[in-house]
């Protein structure tokens, strides 16, 4: 299965493709889409839409896995970030993808064992995971991969196999 990893954001989105068979994982891409900062978020959106419409294109994902939004205290950056993830949900819509979401806490279970990780390792076990020779850059592109090793361990699971999503946690757009 490949999978597509989903950071989102607005000024930067992580993205990060794996392929996912049992439970044997292999980094294919990863990186970020960027959009400049200081143009209409109108074209902002519209460079997100576009790559993400390559993406798919590339690497013909059966899945795609993004992280559910968190807000903190910015309210503002998070309505962004919003409108961001509308448009990558949108793009994998029209191409009749699954999307699966899953909240940091269920990444970290996924990746680390331990649902308060913190980042690095988070981004060390990623790294171990998909046998690579360094943590990925941007951050945003580890937290992508994170995000498709969790939708993958979750994937090919027993559990999902034969139950589908409703018993791993995980909640399908």
């Amino acid at each position: 299965m490949i999978i597509l990893g989903l950071d989102p954001g607005i000024a930067t989105v992580g993205f990060g493709v794996i392929s996912a068979v049992r439970s044997e994982f292999n980094a294919l891409q990863y990186g970020a889409i960027r959009t400049e900062a200081g143009l209409p978020l109108s074209e902002r959106l519209e460079t997100i839409y576009d790559d993400m419409d390559r993406l798919i294109d590339t690497f013909a994902p059966q899945a795609v896995a993004v992280e559910e939004l968190f807000f903190n205290t910015n309210h503002k950056t998070g309505i962004a970030v919003a409108h961001g993830r509308g448009v990558m949900l949108l793009a994998c819509r029209k191409r009749s993808l699954p999307v699966y979401e899953y909240t940091p806490l269920q990444v970290k279970q996924a990746v680390a064992g331990y649902g308060r990780a913190d980042k690095r390792q988070i981004m060390e076990m990623t790294k171990r995971l998909l046998k690579l020779e360094s943590i990925p850059r941007p951050d945003d592109a580890a937290d992508a991969l994170a995000i498709a090793l969790c939708h993958g361990r979750a994937a090919t699971s027993l559990l999902f196999t034969q139950k589908g999503d409703r018993d791993t946690g995980c909640s399908t757009i």
